[in-house]
């Protein structure tokens, strides 16, 4: 019988406690969270959490990823909701230490995620990775430049991986929301329509159904947009 885990990094900001009060729900044998802090313990036995630091640090992400046990029986999928956000200002307006700031939170810990969580991968049966890209990272939009050129260095580190990953059963995607329903947002966007934000709740079920298919789907960028109510 195959052995399933799941990892989730970021598993206490607002997507990713979202989307892991669905996936908890899902057949999995153990669950690992990863985050900085996390409010409350969880019941089920199958989930054990570990607090991380700065996961730009590379030596800090080799740490948590020796947690995570695996063996030739495991399927091992992880989903990552790493990122950040920056925006408002103009290209010549934008200081260095935003540029790199973006850049280690978007591009070099998700890097750094999949560098090592190939590892793991390598000596199981097999394996997922489903990061969190941005709508913006596809179709460019003012005042957002170094979000976006992050993000996009993302999807090209998905594509490449995607490509790598085959001969090791790896497969790689990730979810790029235009906006997603959040506390922040709703108070960010007062006035906007919320029913047509994605909810992190759905986002969980469209990243389950991408690792119940993960032999067969891999290197997408699934752009999240005018969601509607079934």
């Amino acid at each position: 019988m195959t052995d399933r885990k799941l990892i989730i990094f970021g598993a206490s900001g607002a997507l990713g406690k979202g989307a892991a009060k669905t996936l908890i729900q899902k057949p999995f044998n153990e669950i690992i969270l990863f985050d900085r802090k996390f409010d409350e313990p969880f019941s089920d036995e199958r989930i054990r959490t570990y607090q991380i630091k700065d996961i730009s640090v590379e030596n800090n992400v080799l740490a948590a990823l020796h947690e995570v046990k695996t063996s030739d029986k495991t399927q091992l999928h992880l989903f990552s909701t790493i990122g950040g956000y920056y925006g408002g200002t103009s290209i010549w307006e934008t200081e260095e230490q935003d540029f790199d700031r973006m850049i280690d939170m978007n591009l070099k810990s998700n890097f750094f995620i999949a560098k090592h969580f190939v590892s793991l991968v390598k000596r199981s049966y097999s394996g997922s990775i489903c990061f969190t890209s941005a709508f913006t990272s596809l179709q460019p939009e003012k005042f957002k430049f170094i979000y976006g050129a992050s993000k996009s260095a993302l999807n090209y580190l998905v594509k490449s991986l995607a490509e790598e990953g085959k001969d090791l059963n790896l497969s790689v995607n990730a979810i790029a929301p235009f906006i997603i329903d959040t506390p922040a947002n709703r108070e960010w966007l007062k006035n906007s329509d919320f029913s047509s934000w994605m909810k992190p709740e759905e986002i969980g079920e469209l990243v389950y159904s991408l690792i119940e298919n993960h032999n067969f789907v891999s290197g997408n960028i699934l752009r999240l947009k005018h969601r509607f109510n079934k």
